[in-house]
């Protein structure tokens, strides 16, 4: 009779682990879609990556003075910075 009391202690200790893993598991889940759903900082129609930066002043700047200095480097592109000291 000692050795069933040791099994059934063994399997509640078990069952208690599981359940208690189970309701981590479903916190987790459910924080995660909650946090999934919540609005980005960025509107919808906003493009990412890089195209974000293509509108951008300082790289319409630099486009334009790599562009003059193609153009005035007879068709090479020069390596400098856009705002040489």
């Amino acid at each position: 009779m000692d050795h069933r009391r040791l099994d059934l202690s063994a399997h509640r200790s078990r069952l208690r682990s599981f359940a208690i893993g189970g309701l981590v598991g479903a916190a987790g889940a459910i924080a995660t879609i909650r946090r999934s759903s919540q609005r980005s900082r960025r509107p919808r129609n906003a493009p990412g990556g890089l195209a974000a930066f293509e509108d951008a002043p300082c790289f319409l700047e630099l486009v334009g003075e790599e562009a003059q200095a193609y153009r005035e480097g007879g068709g090479e592109i020069s390596t400098g910075t856009s705002n040489p000291r």
